[in-house]
């Protein structure tokens, strides 16, 4: 994130605290696409990302005279948006959890074939695969292009945390996709 990024959410935070209603509006299209990005990695689809955005722009616009720093708008916001993605993931999870016992009953497991290629849909798959703090985590560092304390607070854990799940999801995305290339020599 540029410093000119950074100038632009502070001067846009503060003008939407004293109350601007254009500076909100500005501040919602400036930064809205990378929460709802952010949210759609998480969830893997764009429709329940729009609600959960949403939503959390809501607390966004709430909680902006809460915000210490203005130029740390961007990582505010998306611990904002990555804490109202884990409630929707915990409500589908109870949901998912009765229909995979009746499923398991009902049909057998087939694996799914498809090209053995490592491309960009074998790497979102990867990283789909992760634990979805490690998912979270790289989301935020390689996609979101964050720094490791900008990571940190976003997903509001230390900055040692998100160095860890780093490390661990290197190693598994590793893992995974030479395990790919392994596959086709």
């Amino acid at each position: 994130m540029s410093a000119k990024e950074r100038a632009l959410d502070a001067w846009l935070v503060t003008n939407a605290r004293a109350g601007d209603r254009r500076a909100m509006a500005r501040l919602v299209a400036f930064r809205g696409g990378r929460l709802l990005a952010h949210a759609t990695r998480l969830l893997g689809e764009q429709e329940a990302a729009r609600d959960v955005v949403q939503e959390a722009w809501i607390e966004i616009l709430r909680g902006l005279k809460g915000l210490q720093d203005e130029s740390l708008f961007l990582p505010w916001a998306l611990r904002i948006v990555t804490r109202r993605v884990a409630r929707e993931i915990k409500r589908r999870q109870r949901g998912r959890n009765l229909a995979q016992a009746v499923r398991a009953e009902v049909e057998p497991s087939v694996p799914e074939a498809g090209p053995d290629e490592v491309d960009a849909g074998k790497v979102r798959d990867a990283i789909a695969g992760l634990p979805p703090q490690q998912a979270a985590t790289v989301a935020l560092f390689y996609l979101e292009d964050l720094s490791v304390s900008e990571v940190a607070t976003a997903l509001d854990v230390p900055v040692g945390t998100v160095k860890t799940r780093l490390m661990h999801a290197r190693a598994k995305l590793r893992a995974v996709l030479e395990g790919d290339d392994n596959g086709q020599t």
